[in-house]
């Protein structure tokens, strides 16, 4: 990985780091696009997300694996509205079943990271614990400044081509 793709893969780390929620864009039932947000949590190459089967989203993912993510700065840090830092990303989700090790583990570092709530969240029946893997994305830094990226780990990244 040269320099400047290093720059960028820290860059996109940054922007992930400094977030709690990401937003979903799942589909329903009828094929209509629907948003939505929820808080995350990255381990290793994968997205976890703990939602309720209340929440139209759950339904979606479980009728539709496929799905995208938004991660984007915040309005107030950014330097030029227009040109927010976004990292998006076309993910497949796979439920981590309740009960296991894995979910276990994983809903432990969830607890750390977001805390009491999570605790609670745990002992409610309705509660899906989905590991979202990032199949590829792209990335904008700013202006002109637009990125593919694709590779088992997303390190394969490239100019955006108009």
């Amino acid at each position: 990985m040269n320099t400047d793709q290093s720059h960028i893969q820290s860059a996109i780390e940054a922007l992930v780091n400094s977030l709690k929620s990401v937003q979903l864009a799942t589909l329903n039932a009828e094929q209509h696009p629907e948003i939505s947000y929820t808080p995350f949590m990255r381990l290793d190459d994968a997205y976890y997300i703990f939602i309720s089967e209340l929440a139209s989203h759950t339904q979606n993912i479980l009728l539709q694996p496929k799905l995208s993510l938004l991660f984007i700065e915040d309005e107030q840090s950014a330097k030029n509205i227009f040109a927010r830092k976004r990292l998006s990303l076309n993910v497949l989700a796979s439920e981590c079943k309740q009960g296991t090790e894995q979910c276990t583990f994983i809903l432990d570092e969830f607890e750390q990271q977001h805390g009491k709530t999570v605790s609670l969240l745990r002992q409610l029946p309705d509660f899906h614990l989905f590991k979202l893997t990032a199949e590829n994305g792209s990335y904008v830094q700013g202006f002109g400044q637009a990125f593919d990226l694709s590779g088992k780990h997303l390190e394969v990244i490239q100019v955006k081509k108009m």
